[in-house]
């Protein structure tokens, strides 16, 4: 997949207090103190429920090496806390190539590899990281952020509808047995992270190629 990247300007590390939660901290994936295989591991706790539901998305069981090929399509996150990696999410800009309609609109960024361990589920993370895409998107010069999931995950597809997303399509993409609906909203600044005050931030310019 041919995706166009979205230039690095913002910040990479940033902290919070989440309710429920505590110190909580969004930064990049640092390939040099972050392991490719426990992400993997990570996101396949996480979809593990819909793989009980006949739903094989590729977060499933992708192999270590299929998790690095696609964060390194775009911006890879992680959020950290009590010193352990929580949750994640790549974030990528307009992909000309994509099979579906919405990804290819110019303004449009996506969001991919989005999972929390469900040892931490229902504390606020991903409502939280959601928030900061949607910044991350409007930093960036994106007016929507995008993401797919599969429809017959009704209470998925609900969660991302309370958090603002709009249903705007449904695909089928190749190699999956079900529908996926396409979720958009509106990107904005002031959100989650973003409200922080600069003191809690720290600016890194950085440049991978994929």
């Amino acid at each position: 997949m041919s995706t166009q990247r979205a230039p690095q300007r913002q910040h990479d590390r940033i902290i919070c207090n989440q309710p429920g939660v505590g110190r909580l901290v969004l930064r990049r994936f640092d390939p040099q103190r972050d392991s490719w295989e426990f992400l993997t591991q990570l996101l396949h706790r996480a979809f593990a429920r819909l793989a009980s539901l006949g739903l094989h998305c590729a977060c499933v069981d992708q192999a270590a090496a299929a998790t690095r090929q696609r964060a390194l399509a775009g911006d890879c996150f992680v959020a950290v806390c009590n010193g352990r990696i929580v949750g994640t999410m790549t974030l990528e800009g307009r992909d000309g190539d994509s099979p579906c309609e919405h990804y290819r609109q110019r303004g449009v960024a996506s969001l991919h590899q989005f999972g929390v361990d469900p040892a931490w589920q229902g504390r606020g993370i991903g409502r939280a990281l959601l928030g900061f895409a949607s910044q991350w998107a409007a930093a960036r010069g994106f007016t929507q952020v995008a993401l797919d999931t599969p429809l017959p995950a009704a209470q998925l597809v609900a969660f991302y509808r309370a958090q603002g997303f709009c249903l705007v399509d449904v695909v089928r993409f190749a190699g999956r047995g079900y529908d996926s609906a396409i979720l958009s909203k509106t990107s904005s600044i002031g959100h989650a992270f973003a409200q922080l005050p600069p003191a809690h931030a720290s600016a890194r310019v950085t440049d991978r190629r994929r």
